[in-house]
């Protein structure tokens, strides 16, 4: 099993839930984050003052797939959010020894 982590910007979320639907992936946990990379924030104005926000806006989704379907998982994904530019994010794969499900004690890929 595989723990597929992706930094995404947060308009390409409905992209991306349609793309994993789309191959029967039905798990997803989003988070709002924040972070910096080579996008190296923005300039903003409010009230007439200009600051910098280097901390931009994300969002994080998590989902963990069996290993027959990482590499589908991945390049759907990947398709869904890509617009080519700096800033369209990350996605960081690793493995995970085990899954249980807690209601019933069901473990392995069955748990997913």
């Amino acid at each position: 099993m595989f723990k597929i982590e992706a930094f995404i910007q947060p308009a390409k979320l409905d992209n991306a839930r349609e793309a994993l639907k789309s191959i029967g992936i039905d798990g997803l946990t989003v988070s709002e984050v924040r972070g910096c990379g080579r996008q190296k924030g923005h300039k903003e104005v409010y009230r007439g003052a200009e600051y910098q926000v280097d901390l931009l806006h994300k969002l994080k989704l998590e989902t963990v797939v069996p290993a027959a379907r990482k590499d589908e998982v991945i390049r759907a994904l990947a398709e869904a959010v890509r617009t080519g530019a700096i800033g369209d994010g990350k996605i960081f794969v690793s493995e995970v020894a085990e899954a249980i499900r807690i209601r019933d004690d069901t473990r392995g890929e069955s748990a997913l």
